[in-house]
């Protein structure tokens, strides 16, 4: 069995009323990206679309070309971004049309980007004060838990929906920022069962390594981070009640790369808006990207071609330099070497991402490497 590459997949490529309130009429992903501008020598920016074009998400022809590119490549499936706001739901459109149309035949499943939305997210300029609340991210409690688990019940029994050990796999974003995460976990696996589900594997997506732990009352301290060792932080996702856990190792790789004392100074000034140049060499940064507990059996790693957040920052925000489709071919079979004496269900690794145009890492066609990237893909899972 190969392994199994499921790629995150961003929904904001559609107009809808909130962004354009907030933003300006239109507003896609596609109005940052087409802005961007090289900041220095060598960057290259806009990263343009080849094949694609600037797709709009509510043509169902744009999702049938995207599921094709993927399953050629190898990709198992798509892993939609999911926003639920106590009951409002955003950017649910595409995924929506989806289940209820049954193309295209292609696996997916879902995770909740359980994070407020805030002007401070893209610095570029809204229609609103700096700083100010977009979309708070609330928990109500069970009843709003038990109604966000019924809207999402047709995607969960829905034929093409990606199961591992033969549950229907569902991430969280952020297992700290949930305030009642035990209880969630507790009343979703239980609606699972009520409505004929055989449960539910929870993933908590998590940083390998973080510079805050969080105390019983939740507030946080601050601590320097633990490059060695993961397996406190993971275990302790694992005693909330997920089965796995999805491990990002962005910042741990950026630390390595740079130093971790010069890195933690440089994040300290880049919040405190004191400009500076702040990049990062691709293949060594992602040379640094697995923690030793990548390899436990409930740990997927993630694999990303690149990172650029400038079409949304516009500022030196840790891009990344000299990533190649052939770099990024390297970067996944480190991560294939890591899962290959684990069971053949559990060989996950998760693509960060399918289309984050507005963070450069994106596998789609783009007129710098056409389809490089996702020849990446398929080189690294056929051996080639």
């Amino acid at each position: 069995m190969k392994p199994r590459i499921i790629a995150l997949y961003l929904p904001q490529f559609h107009p809808i009323p909130e962004n354009d309130q907030w933003w300006g009429p239109g507003f896609t992903e596609w109005t940052n990206v087409v802005k961007a501008r090289p900041l220095f020598k060598g960057h290259v920016q806009p990263k343009l679309p080849a094949d694609l074009g600037f797709y709009d998400l509510r043509l169902p022809d744009t999702r049938e070309e995207q599921a094709k590119l993927a399953k050629k490549a190898g990709i198992e499936g798509f892993c939609y971004y999911h926003y639920w706001f106590g009951g409002k739901q955003l950017l649910e459109r595409p995924f929506n049309e989806v289940v209820a149309s049954g193309k295209p035949d292609f696996p997916f499943c879902l995770c909740w980007a359980n994070h407020s939305w805030s002007n401070k997210t893209w610095n570029r300029k809204s229609n609103l004060q700096a700083n100010s609340m977009l979309m708070e991210q609330t928990y109500p409690g069970v009843e709003d838990d038990t109604a966000h688990f019924m809207s999402l019940l047709p995607a969960f029994k829905d034929p093409r929906y990606i199961k591992v050990d033969g549950k229907p796999i569902f991430f969280l974003y952020n297992a700290w920022e949930h305030a009642h995460v035990k209880e969630w976990i507790t009343t979703w696996r239980k609606l699972s069962e009520d409505n004929g589900l055989p449960g539910l594997h929870l993933v908590a997506m998590s940083d390998s390594t973080l510079t805050f732990s969080k105390n019983p009352d939740g507030s946080r301290t601050r601590v320097i981070p633990n490059l060695e060792s993961s397996a406190k932080l993971f275990q302790e996702l694992l005693n909330m009640g997920f089965d796995a856990v999805n491990s990002f190792g962005r910042r741990r790789g950026e630390m390595l790369c740079n130093g971790k004392y010069q890195d933690l100074a440089k994040t300290i000034l880049r919040k405190a808006g004191i400009p500076f140049k702040n990049t990062y060499d691709y293949a060594k940064t992602v040379k640094g990207f697995f923690a030793p507990e990548d390899k436990w059996e409930n740990v997927y790693p993630t694999i990303m071609p690149n990172w650029d957040r400038s079409p949304r920052a516009a500022s030196w925000d840790g891009i990344y330099t000299g990533a190649t489709p052939d770099k990024f071919k390297q970067h996944i079979m480190q991560a294939f070497s890591l899962i290959k004496d684990k069971e053949p269900e559990h060989q996950i690794v998760i693509l960060k991402s399918w289309n984050e145009w507005g963070e450069g890492n994106y596998v789609e066609p783009d007129q710098e490497f056409g389809h490089g990237w996702l020849d990446a893909v398929y080189k690294a899972i056929n051996n080639k």
